[in-house]
């Protein structure tokens, strides 16, 4: 579980949703494979494809101490039809 962090629900995302897709931020050490196996085995679902890109790095300042965000890779998991993670219903 530490390799997803977390799901995302933007305006974008609940879109997607419709198409049967969903978004999660993993770990940047993550690949598609590991994303894909974890995704299938917890959620007892198919994933017919898994797109990824990294979100670009944001700095930020805190006092006199500058730094960057942490940086995570954004997963876009598509299902096949007729499975669907009921985390994101609305049943």
């Amino acid at each position: 579980m530490d390799r997803v962090k977390y799901p995302i629900l933007t305006e974008k995302t609940i879109r997607l949703l419709e198409k049967n897709q969903y978004s999660f931020d993993v770990n940047v050490r993550s690949n598609k494979t590991e994303i894909k196996k974890w995704i299938e085995l917890f959620f007892n679902v198919k994933v017919a494809a898994v797109n990824s890109h990294r979100l670009p790095r944001r700095k930020k300042r805190i006092g006199a101490i500058a730094g960057y965000t942490t940086c995570y890779k954004r997963m876009i998991i598509k299902l096949q039809s007729g499975y669907s993670i009921p985390l994101f219903s609305n049943k």
